[in-house]
This record gives structure tokens, C-alpha cells and sequence, in this order.
């Protein structure tokens, strides 16, 4: 989930008074494991340091946009939107948790992580020239806290203080020592340019493209329809080791497209460069025609362990007719995942079933002996279910009739309250039917949905699919107006802070506590993760313990996963030959000319 949430992490730091104790100064911050490159590494291992830089790509996007702030609490933000700007540090592709020095150039801090200090690299510009200043640092984040979405002042509650102590330096005091919170806030913190948003309102949508700092700035829109970004020449940060054999196109554009259908047919008539499909129907039938037979098009699977995200149908647990567990799980029956599979997927697919897919903190198996001390405290409070039984989503025997498991499913909702009659299902007390709406914004998304709509009637159930657009898509999932979306939790390579902000209590109100989880046991086992981020041992007891509690909740109903990347890409581009782990590296490849020369002038 750090994908989905670094721009809640986007903020700035300090520290508390000097105390006793060791003052660790370093040039990288480590959230977990240790750090692949030293000090002196002079680039990645999975770029080319020689890439050619020139030509344009360009991307589609589905939809619309209606402003050019990322922060926004409001409004639909243009795609990339926080690619202008750069951040205290950046992330490699080939580490779990490890960060290296981009605007800061090195940190201090006390063992015991009550302050930090960053020092700001000297030549950091934004990209009107004005130096990038501790300053700044110290104004992005009364910004965010002041006007950010309001999880982000929750989630930094603790910090005690952000101030600049020279130009160059800023330091950060916690009111109470807290490692990954300090840590989080550094290795992901954008840095806002004090000189243009000082009187503009951080929460509300842009109509022009703000002053950035990164390799790429908007340079031509037409609002809602399509963006430009072209890379700097004199940008600041080129030649940083980070940086090297990164950022190789001259432009990169983002056009939008109303549907997937219409998408992937502009591709196939040469609109746009890179595709990488999501949806198996199309990935079979329909990459076809005379761009693919002259060779100019390449489809490409290439296969990966990447940690994938829990891709489900998500419940919104603070809607009556879904805060009964036993209602969920029988609801969890209606997807045939196995006969979708067979009929509408091609077989690409695999069940997912935990929360850190592809990951050694997935749940198998009954609970080890550390995982059952972790959980025992719990008991009473938790279901049964976690101490003696492997969880498994519903498995059916691909035939698409389901009739043989409806007598459990309807055991499962008479327990709870609900009864069939007259073919519908009703409640016992108030006699009204179960319905609910499923809420989408994609027709490709409707067609996974209707089969599970379909097996709902069965249980005498209506399920209605509302279909919005973008807009009124992300209002209604940030005001909470929906019963049910199909959406995902982001993978976890590992269990961290940020799982606060997906499952705990205090974060009710986010987008990303998409279910609206309020569980006091979740709470708990969120909160012991966060405090336990040095030690993997008791980490992968809390993992696990974590993950079975939530598949135990039914919380979802789990889609799908496939552990490949399927590209298609007019073949024109090559890439470093080494990919890296956790990312497919768009932003390592580069426009290869003599294969550019062979294809139709428009897609050179």
C-alpha cells in the first residue's frame, strides 16, 4: 500500500531537545532490512547508466481530470500530477523499504528517535530557480497538516514540531519518540514550494499546472483530456546516482479515453505507446490485426513475485444489512471464482486469499505457536475460526451452479437474522429484503460483476450495479455514500505503519479503510506492528496473526491475482537487462531508434 498512500506521507521533519544517547547520522533511511548500496553507489543496479535519452511516449488514462493538485480533497487530479516533484528521498526498485538521498543529502538523529535533522542538498531547485530551502520543508508540512486530507493529521498527531534551524536544515521533535512515524514522514516527504502555494489552499483543485522540482514538467493540457510533460534539461537532479539511467523520454503524455473497449482499440490504431493489460478477455482475443502481424506491436508476459494487492468486491461494514460477519461470509459464496476463471478469464488468473499475497506474511496453515500467543489475548473477541482452521475463499466445481452450497449459505444468513421468502431473502424482525448497490465506474468492471449478481438472486438477493463517472466515483468513496465497491488494498511487502491507515479505527474517514473497519482487535494488532518494525521475528507472528483475522472478518470478497506482467508496447523501446524485483521499470527504459525507424511515422 505504499503506492496508494505516499501522498498522505508527503510531509517534513524535526526533532526534540538534544538528549543522552547516540546521534546516528546517515546518507540513507532504512525502513526494513538493510541497504543494498553504499554510500558511494553511483546508480541502481537495474538501469542502464548509458541510456540514450530522446523521443516521446505516450500513455492512456480512463476517464477525466479536473485539476492539477495530487492533495486535493476535492475534484479529479490529472494523472502523474505528483511526478513534478521531487521528494526528500527516493525509493529503490529492488528493495522492500530502502531509501537514498534525492532534495536531502544526509540525516541525523537520536537513538531513540525523538528528533531528526535533514540537511538539504545546496544546489536543490525548484523549477523556476528558487532554491529548495528547509524553509520550504517547514511550510509543506503546516500545509498539509492545516489543509491536508484530515488522516494525515491524524496519522502525524505526534509530531511535536517542523522547523527550519538554517536554510539548508530542518529538524523535526516528536512529542513522544516513534521510529516509523519519523521515518514515513522523511523517506516519503514531497516538498511544496512555500513561494507558489502560500496563497493558494492546498485542499482544493488547481486549474493550471503548479511549480515543481522533478525531471518532468506539465508543459501543454487540455483540460480533462489529455497532459504533456517534458523532461528538463536543467534539472537540478540529474546526475544524482539515484537519477542516472532514469527519465530517458523527452515527453511523456497521458490522453483520456472514456472506457477500456475504446482504449485499447486506440492502441491497436497506433493513439498511444505502452499497454498493460488488466482485463484476461482482452489479453486473449482481441490483441489482434495488422499492426501485430507486421510485427510493429509486441505483447509481452513477463513473470514476477511482486506482493499483489487484495484485488476484491469490498464491503462497506458500516452499512447495517453488512456489519453481520456471518452475513459477509455468506455473501463470499456468490462468486464462482472457478467457473469465472474457465469462462471469462482463460484461466490467467489465481484466487487471491490474503492480505500480503505473494509475501511470507501470507496465512497458511494453522497459527505457529507464535502466532496463537499473539492471538489467545484476543479470543472471545476475534472468530473462533483463526485458532483451528485454515481460512480459504469458496471453492466451487467450476460448472457455474452453485445450488449444491446454498443450504449453507442459507444457514449462514438464517442465523443472522434472514429468511427466504417467496424467493427473497428478508429480514426476520423488519420484513425488508436484502439489496444493496454495487457502485462502479468501469463497464469492464460491470462484466465481472454480473455473474455475481446473478448467483445473488439466487440466494434471493438484488444487487444493483450503478455506474458513475470518475468524479462522482471518488466523492461518493470519499463521503462513504456506497454499499459495495470492487476495489483493492494495496500489497504489503511487509507489515507496516501504514496498515493504520487501511484498517485502524482512527481512520475511519479514509478512502483507504475502504471496508470501514472499526475492531478493536484490528486496532491492536496494527498498533504492535507499528511498534515492532526492528525485530522480523515477532513481525512475522504479527503478520500472519494480522492476515487471519482479517480473511476470518470477511471483510471482502477476494477476486483475483496473476503474478505477470502483461505488456504490450509498439516496438520501439529497450530496456536495462535487468528489471527491477518490485517494478516492471517503465522509467528505466528508453526509445530505441532503429526500431523506432521501422514502424509508421505517427508512433516514431
Amino acid at each position: 500500500m505504499l503506492g496508494r498512500i505516499s501522498f498522505l506521507i508527503t510531509a517534513v521533519l524535526t526533532a526534540a531537545p538534544l538528549l543522552a544517547g547516540e546521534v546516528i547520522s546517515s546518507h540513507h533511511l532504512v525502513g526494513f532490512g538493510s541497504a543494498k548500496y553504499s554510500n558511494t553507489f553511483t546508480h541502481f543496479d537495474y538501469v542502464n547508466p548509458d541510456a540514450p535519452k530522446g523521443g516521446n511516449v505516450t500513455f492512456a488514462e480512463i476517464g477525466t481530470f479536473d485539476s492539477f493538485n495530487r492533495y486535493a480533497s476535492r475534484g479529479v487530479s490529472v494523472a502523474a500530477a505528483d511526478s513534478i516533484y521531487d521528494k526528500l528521498f527516493t525509493n529503490a526498485q529492488d528493495e522492500i523499504d530502502s531509501y537514498y538521498p534525492l532534495i536531502a543529502e544526509k540525516v541525523r538523529y537520536l537513538d531513540d528517535y525523538s528528533w531528526m535533522e535533514v540537511d538539504i542538498r545546496p544546489q536543490a531547485r525548484f523549477h523556476d530557480n528558487h532554491p529548495i530551502t528547509a524553509h520550504d520543508i517547514a511550510f509543506t508540512f503546516k500545509k498539509f497538516m492545516t489543509e491536508g486530507v484530515p488522516q494525515y493529521r491524524v496519522y502525524y498527531k505526534d509530531i511535536k514540531k517542523v522547523e527550519a534551524i538554517s536554510d539548508l536544515t530542518v529538524r523535526i521533535e516528536m512529542s513522544k519518540p516513534d521510529r516509523e512515524m519519523l521515518f514515513s514522514l522523511v523517506q516519503n516527504m514531497t516538498v511544496l514550494p512555500q513561494h507558489f502555494w502560500q496563497d493558494r489552499n492546498l485542499s482544493e483543485p488547481l486549474s493550471e499546472p503548479p511549480v515543481g522540482s522533478g525531471p518532468y514538467k506539465i508543459t501543454q493540457y487540455k483540460m480533462g483530456q489529455s497532459v504533456t510533460y517534458q523532461r528538463l534539461d536543467s534539472y537540478w537532479a540529474k546526475d544524482l546516482p539515484v537519477n542516472i539511467g532514469r527519465h530517458n523520454f523527452d515527453n511523456i503524455q497521458y490522453d483520456y479515453y472514456r472506457d477500456e473497449t475504446v482504449t485499447l482499440e486506440a492502441f491497436k490504431a497506433g493513439e498511444y505507446d505502452i499497454r498493460l493489460e488488466n482485463t484476461a478477455k482482452f489479453w486473449a482475443t482481441m490483441y489482434t490485426g495488422t499492426n501485430y502481424e507486421k510485427g510493429f506491436i509486441k505483447k509481452e508476459e513477463i513473470d514476477h513475485n511482486i506482493p499483489q494487492s487484495m484485488q476484491a468486491f469490498v464491503f462497506n461494514t458500516q452499512r447495517p444489512q453488512f456489519q453481520d460477519v456471518r452475513v459477509r461470509e455468506a455473501l463470499n459464496y456468490a462468486m464462482d471464482f472457478e467457473w469465472m476463471n474457465k469462462t471469462l478469464f482463460y484461466n490467467q488468473y489465481q484466487r487471491t486469499r490474503s492480505y500480503f499475497q505473494n509475501t511470507e506474511y501470507e496465512a497458511t496453515g494453522l497459527p505457529s505457536k507464535q502466532e496463537l500467543l499473539i492471538l489467545e489475548p484476543l479470543k472471545g473477541k476475534i472468530p473462533e475460526r483463526v485458532f483451528n482452521q485454515s481460512y480459504q475463499p469458496p471453492v466451487s466445481d467450476g460448472s457455474g451452479r452453485i445450488r449444491g452450497q446454498l443450504r449453507k449459505v442459507l444457514g449462514l444468513f438464517k442465523s443472522a437474522g434472514w429468511e427466504l421468502k417467496n424467493k427473497v431473502l428478508t429480514n426476520s424482525k423488519t420484513g425488508k429484503p436484502f439489496s444493496f448497490e454495487l457502485l462502479i465506474y468501469s463497464p469492464t468492471t460491470e462484466r465481472i460483476a454480473i455473474p455475481l449478481q446473478k448467483n445473488l438472486k439466487l440466494m434471493g438477493i438484488e444487487m444493483k450495479i450503478r455506474t458513475v463517472d470518475t468524479s462522482q466515483y471518488i466523492k461518493r468513496l470519499r463521503d462513504r455514500d456506497f454499499d459495495m465497491v470492487s476495489s483493492r488494498y494495496s500489497a504489503n511487502a511487509y507489515p507496516n505503519n501504514n496498515l493504520k491507515i487501511a484498517w485502524h479505527s482512527d481512520y475511519l474517514d479514509s478512502t483507504y479503510n475502504t471496508a470501514g473497519v472499526r475492531d478493536p482487535s484490528i486496532d491492536y494488532l496494527v498498533e504492535k506492528i507499528a511498534d515492532i518494525q526492528d525485530d522480523p521475528a515477532a513481525l512475522l507472528a504479527y503478520g500472519k496473526a494480522l492476515d487471519r483475522v482479517q480473511q476470518w472478518n470477511f471483510y471482502v470478497i477476494p477476486q483475483w491475482h496473476i503474478s505477470k506482467f502483461r505488456v504490450a508496447t509498439w516496438d520501439k523501446f529497450a530496456r536495462p537487462a535487468t528489471r527491477p524485483k518490485y517494478d516492471l521499470g517503465i522509467d528505466t527504459w528508453w526509445i530505441d531508434t532503429n526500431k523506432a525507424q521501422k514502424l509508421p511515422e505517427k508512433r516514431r
